[in-house]
């Protein structure tokens, strides 16, 4: 299978649940750490470390340490990317 393929149907396969996606309509705005999506979200920390796991591992979010809190962050790269991959498709 080519790569190119595996990654963007992982980024899909992210982007295919309402929780996720309003994860990254939020994250579009600004940073968040996970104390504060947790105020914003209508599910427990275990189900958002679940979600946060996949938006990371597909690539289309980004975390890092500071202090005790993850700093979560949109890679608006990623969806240039695959945006322009679809209107390459047509």
């Amino acid at each position: 299978m080519n790569k190119e393929f595996i990654t963007y149907a992982r980024m899909f396969k992210a982007m295919s649940d309402e929780n996720r996606l309003k994860i990254l309509r939020m994250l579009k705005e600004r940073e968040y750490n996970a104390s504060e999506l947790l105020e914003e979200v209508e599910f427990g920390q275990s189900t958002l470390s679940h979600h946060m796991k996949i938006l990371i591992n597909s690539g289309l979010v980004t975390a890092k340490k500071n202090g005790k809190w993850t700093i979560y962050t949109l890679v608006p790269y990623v969806f240039e990317d695959v945006s322009s991959w679809i209107r390459n498709l047509v």
